[in-house]
């Protein structure tokens, strides 16, 4: 004997599709207002060159720590800081609030070093490109501009992407100068030594505005600067910056300034 079951549930689906049916833009309709009441706020993109970001890692700790996984997992995270890390996208800072996510560790075959699956909070430096950042200039050169950030990282600025039509080098006074032996008198003797966060000397030239006069940076030699590249060498990360109003354009590219350096010599008598 065969009885059939009648579900509420069936003939409410068969009432909604028959609503559905006679409003088709009911679902529509629904599905819009349950967008505008998510609240959601959306993410922003970070505006910092500094950030903080929870981590895990994976690590083979020492077997002389084996009393003190902990110990040996810090003195590892330790070694990495100021390092560029790659999975990091950026130079490690600092580290905190480590924890272990297995109880215990693991041992593979013959190894004697402790597998262990940790996380932990990192401090990162990570500019990205097209930020604007403002560093200390340190040296003054024909060819680019030397800046340091944060008293730590490299920033150079080259040639063609300063602004030719309203900076121009200056060079200084040649060694052979009977002036510059002078003007350098106090400086060897260590009275006029440069105290830190003082300006770049002059000896051997600087950028001028080709108006005023001023030099590039100003009194305090402090430059603003525009990150359009980074470069990776011995785990340290460097920038390269710009100060063209238009940095990322095609004509200060460095085979684009040759080109028109070498047109404005064949122009010229």
């Amino acid at each position: 004997m065969t009885t059939s079951i009648s579900s509420p549930a069936l003939h409410h689906k068969k009432r909604k599709h028959r609503a559905s049916d006679a409003d088709p833009d009911a679902p529509r309709k629904k599905k819009e207002k349950l967008k505008q009441n998510t609240g959601k706020p959306h993410p922003e993109p970070s505006t910092s060159e500094f950030r903080v970001t929870k981590s895990t890692i994976t690590l083979s700790v020492a077997p002389v720590f084996a009393g003190n996984l902990r110990a040996g997992v810090e003195e590892m995270l330790d070694s990495m800081i100021m390092r560029y890390i790659p999975s990091l996208c950026g130079v490690l800072l600092a580290h905190s609030n480590l924890h272990f996510l297995s109880p215990t560790a693991s041992i593979n075959a013959d190894c004697p070093f402790a597998i262990c699956n940790i996380s932990f909070d990192a401090t990162v430096w990570s500019p990205s490109i097209a930020m604007k950042l403002v560093g200390k200039i340190i040296l003054y050169s024909p060819d680019h501009v030397s800046l340091l950030l944060h008293r730590t990282f490299n920033v150079s600025i080259p040639r063609h992407h300063i602004p030719q039509d309203v900076w121009e080098f200056e060079y200084g006074p040649a060694e052979n100068d009977p002036e510059y032996g002078e003007g350098d008198a106090g400086t060897k003797d260590g009275d006029g030594a440069k105290a830190e966060g003082e300006a770049v000397p002059e000896a051997n030239g600087q950028w001028v505005h080709r108006v005023t006069g001023t030099r590039l940076g100003g009194t305090d030699g402090y430059l603003e600067f525009t990150v359009i590249g980074k470069t990776v060498a011995n785990d340290m990360l460097s920038l390269q910056g710009s100060i063209q109003p238009d940095p990322f354009s095609e004509e200060h590219s460095a085979t684009q300034s040759g080109k028109n350096s070498r047109k404005k010599r064949a122009k010229s008598p």
